[in-house]
């Protein structure tokens, strides 16, 4: 496809992606975001190898890495400290290539400058996507000949073309997210208790990253001073981490899952990233899968024209990003046990296991290459 029109629906990684990636295959792009600026308020982001060969298909993967190298997940602890999973560090990285951890709106601020400013239109409410091509929004009526729509897990792009589909399901946890300021750590780590556990990464300017998961109804909202007593003897460093951190550096949200989609594809459009398949966090591939997305749907269309173009990535997409939707679910849920005998149970067999046990759930996503 050397010509044509293509409206993205979300101005977020996996939208400019998309807007990177068809823009430099010729085609003029327009990228609809609701928010009035393009930018991200997330905190720290793990790229991992199949994410940083995605950006290497636009040709910003080098630039991420410069600026980000950064070690895959050492393993998983008990809050006690001991360990219940090692990972072989240097052996993932010969076998499966660099990692690299940023802040999300770095991240934004690299795609967004790789496209020209005039397609990027912030402040644009997107209410109707049509399959035809056709997007209603708060400043009228646009056409495309490809629609994409990128607008996360509460994709109106979604619901608009597929009306009848379940939607996204809460998964009975809730997320925090933060930036503390410099501090050694022991590289990236994961922590499980009961129903809760923490990780830390650190970033390549000193920052550490950290995540927080615990059993919450959806709604719950638990402030700094909570986490920090929740939390207060867990093993070091983790008290020492909330100990530092800002109340105004914490951000919360509710863990959604979306049930697996019969097609990412209907006429004119396609849906990707979390609009697609909206995924746990558990093994840190939401925003790489979403780039995944975004390069093989340029490169199908540009090569297969807009119908065939689709059908392929929806072939190609579609089983991979709905398995590992189910690997990350399985892979976080023995941290959010309750029950004291079973989690004692879990960590007694965890440090048991072979390595190769956990790697099978990580050769999958690692492996993949446009």
């Amino acid at each position: 496809m050397t010509r044509g029109k293509v409206i993205i629906v979300g101005g977020g990684i996996g939208g400019l992606a998309a807007a990177v990636a068809f823009h430099q295959r010729g085609l003029r792009v327009e990228v609809l975001e609701r928010a009035a600026e393009f930018t991200e308020v997330g905190a720290g982001l793990a790229i991992q190898p199949n994410g940083l060969r995605a950006l290497d298909a636009i040709g910003l993967g080098d630039r991420v890495r410069a600026g980000g190298p950064a070690e895959p997940l050492a393993g998983i602890r008990s809050r006690r400290g001991d360990w219940l999973v090692r990972n072989d560090v240097a052996d993932l990285k010969r076998r499966f290539g660099s990692w690299a951890t940023v802040h999300r709106a770095d991240l934004i601020d690299l795609l967004r400058a790789a496209v020209p400013p005039e397609v990027l239109r912030p402040g644009i409410d997107v209410r109707e996507v049509r399959p035809d091509g056709t997007v209603r929004h708060s400043g009228g009526t646009s056409t495309a000949d490809l629609v994409v729509g990128a607008d996360g897990v509460h994709s109106v792009t979604r619901r608009s073309v597929w009306p009848g589909l379940p939607g996204p399901r809460y998964v009975d946890y809730t997320t925090w997210r933060l930036i503390a300021p410099p501090r050694p750590v022991e590289g990236s780590v994961e922590t499980w208790g009961r129903g809760e556990r923490f990780g830390h990464v650190p970033m390549p300017d000193g920052r550490v990253y950290c995540y927080l998961m615990a059993n919450a109804p959806a709604g719950s909202r638990i402030g700094l001073d909570e986490l920090r007593e929740r939390f207060a003897r867990w093993h070091r460093p983790i008290p020492d981490l909330l100990g530092s951190a800002d109340q105004d550096a914490v951000l919360q949200h509710d863990t959604y899952e979306l049930p697996p989609l019969p097609a990412y594809v209907a006429g004119n459009v396609a849906v990707l990233g979390d609009a697609a398949h909206a995924m746990t966090p558990n093994l840190g591939q939401g925003a790489c899968q979403a780039l995944e997305d975004a390069v093989t749907l340029a490169q199908a269309v540009d090569t297969l024209g807009v119908r065939a173009g689709l059908a392929a990535y929806d072939r190609a997409r579609r089983p991979r990003t709905q398995e590992i939707v189910r690997r990350s679910r399985q892979a976080g849920a023995a941290a959010h046990w309750t029950s004291a005998p079973l989690t004692a149970l879990r960590d007694a067999v965890l440090p048991a296991l072979p390595r190769t046990f956990f790697e099978r759930s990580l050769t999958p996503a690692y492996t993949w290459t446009i």
